[in-house]
């Protein structure tokens, strides 16, 4: 149970409060994150662990595995989106083509950051054109993520 309850000093505010906890408990949770002394954290999280034996420990476990779910389908959708930026950059049309059809519709904006990118005079400008090719991608992949979630 200890153990679980130190997961949940990870978590954030907003994350702690979709659990439903006990006011004891999670003003425990939160006092932990501002401990700094080792032995002092230490007795904290046995505290955690005590006040966790009262706790039912599914719900709270259910709802740590979901979170640990989306950050890995997050770093998944940036990793990808980092992939199709590099490649939208250095391969040009023929990545665009891929590109569109890996998404299944047109996108305009990206196309438009592409020609920015491709139209940009200084190092700086090219940066800002590459950021805004990767934020469209990355928005893309994750409507599409979020689109094929919702049909299952």
């Amino acid at each position: 149970m200890q153990k679980l309850g130190e997961q949940l000093i990870e978590l954030t505010d907003e994350q702690l409060n979709g659990i439903g906890l006990d006011d004891q408990l999670r003003d425990a949770i939160i006092r932990a994150r501002s401990i700094k002394a080792h032995g002092a954290l230490r007795r904290q999280k046995q505290l955690i662990g005590k006040l966790m034996r009262k706790a039912d420990p599914e719900p709270i476990r259910r709802t740590l595995d979901a979170l640990q779910r989306d950050n890995r389908v997050a770093r998944r959708i940036f990793h990808d989106a980092e992939l199709w930026r590099n490649r939208l950059l250095d391969e040009g049309d023929d990545a665009l083509a891929d590109y569109l059809q890996f998404l299944g519709h047109e996108d305009t904006s990206v196309t438009e950051s592409l020609q920015a990118h491709h139209r940009a005079g200084s190092d700086k400008s090219r940066k800002t054109a590459a950021r805004q090719v990767f934020r469209h991608v990355h928005d893309d992949i994750e409507r599409k993520v979020q689109k094929e979630a919702d049909s299952i």
